[in-house]
């Protein structure tokens, strides 16, 4: 919603500006195809050349998050405690071998039943039955765990930070890009030097929309949806992060209540829900 407002924003002051100014749309309208078709060509093509097939997938895909907003919202992290609550609460209590149907098999989990928003992401699902997997084999130092999370952790978010950077790069290439479109139209021009005024003035005025073209996309579109995609991708990330700091805390020993607190400590301020909100969840879980 806020790409919309903000490209809506974008071109209604920046054109309504230059006609306002006495400026004439006719030459813009007029070079905007032929300029945006080397332009735009180079850009994408460059793109393919620079990217996998996969980077580019996520790209696309990164464009419509950027569209939806983060993925999750405040009531998936209060129910992502209430679902690390159950299972640390389940540990403490009937210990290991009780979580063994959960791990293994979490799609037939009545637990994870309960929360099908952080079923529904493999990796999330993937972080916790991992974490527990390890605990099982006697892999419970808690620096140690804390250390091999923080990795797996980091190896999501380097991959889900791709597309923002290859659409970076491309922002970053884009003013050049419409140099060389506008080098190409000066060319064009002195082609035609003993036209009149009039006319060569209307070319370079048409070349000149290529720099100016290449400048607009990379700094008022491009650029602004790769910074907004990054923004989405660390936000989303500090989910996981709440995962580790829940695991490792009952890695040591601490009572459920007091892991999910610490949890909670991580979960972004807008997102945070209070205390006495997960506290009142978690009686209401104990009756479960």
């Amino acid at each position: 919603m806020t790409m919309i407002l903000g490209l809506v924003m974008v071109f209604s002051l920046v054109f309504g500006g230059f006609m306002l100014s006495g400026g004439k749309m006719e030459i813009v309208l007029h070079a905007l195809p032929f300029e945006g078709m080397m332009i735009g060509g180079a850009a994408l093509g460059s793109f393919v050349i620079a990217n996998s097939f996969s980077v580019i997938k996520a790209s696309l895909r990164g464009i419509g998050k950027v569209l939806k907003g983060p993925k999750w919202k405040a009531s998936d992290y209060t129910d992502l405690l209430n679902l690390l609550f159950e299972l640390t609460r389940l540990y403490k209590t009937k210990g290991i071998l009780a979580l063994d149907p959960h791990i293994e098999s979490p799609k037939e989990s009545e637990i994870f039943a309960r929360y099908p928003r952080i079923l529904g992401d493999h990796f999330a699902t993937e972080l916790i039955t991992d974490s527990f997997r390890m605990l099982s084999m006697q892999f419970d130092d808690k620096y140690a765990t804390e250390d091999v999370i923080n990795r797996k952790i980091k190896k999501h978010h380097g991959e889900a930070l791709s597309a923002a950077q290859a659409i970076q790069t491309m922002a970053d290439g884009l003013p050049a890009i419409g140099i060389v479109a506008a080098v190409l139209g000066v060319i064009k021009t002195m082609s035609s030097i003993d036209q009149p005024p009039a006319v060569l003035g209307a070319m370079i005025g048409g070349a000149l929309v290529g720099t100016f073209l290449g400048v607009f996309l990379a700094y008022c579109m491009v650029q602004p949806i790769s910074g907004r995609l990054a923004q989405i991708e660390n936000e989303d990330g500090t989910f996981y992060q709440v995962i580790r700091d829940v695991f490792v805390a009952m890695v040591a020993a601490h009572p459920p209540s007091i892991c999910i607190e610490i949890g909670r400590g991580n979960i972004p301020t807008p997102k945070q829900p209070d205390f006495y909100t997960v506290e009142a969840a978690q009686r209401e879980l104990a009756t479960v």
